[in-house]
């Protein structure tokens, strides 16, 4: 049964960090690409950073990375294939960083973050978990 199951939210002060996790089960991760999205209340979902798979995939573009600019330099996506968990950790958070957090996997193995239509390419997706920035 595939699972994604993320976990790490909570409330923060601006300017303050969290490390969101993404466990997967089911299937194995590293063949997949993968990418954390958040929504807001009332807003788009979004796509906030993506990691390229690292098993099946050409060389040069394993573990490439994609963030939004809203994210950029701030929030770092990661993976540890043994623990087959993909996480995000999000430092100098701001107020419009709050929303629902969720993780989800390429629908076809061996894909890079490159061209992938974030509406329409991936499939598996977690719950969520939320994050609210606020003094």
């Amino acid at each position: 049964q595939v699972q994604l199951v993320e976990s790490g939210g909570g409330l923060v002060q601006p300017g303050g960090s969290l490390r969101l996790s993404c466990a997967v089960s089911g299937f194995t991760s590293s063949y997949y690409a993968m990418a954390w999205f958040r929504q807001a209340p009332g807003k788009e979902r979004e796509r906030v950073s993506c990691i390229s798979a690292s098993d099946g995939i050409v060389e040069f573009m394993k573990g490439r990375t994609y963030y939004a600019d809203s994210v950029k330099g701030r929030f770092t996506i990661s993976r540890d294939n043994a623990k087959n968990t993909v996480y995000l950790q999000m430092n100098s958070l701001k107020p419009e960083d709050t929303a629902v957090y969720s993780c989800a996997a390429s629908r076809e193995p061996g894909t890079s973050c490159d061209g992938l239509d974030p509406s329409a390419d991936f499939g598996s997706r977690g719950q969520g978990t939320q994050v609210t920035v606020s003094s």
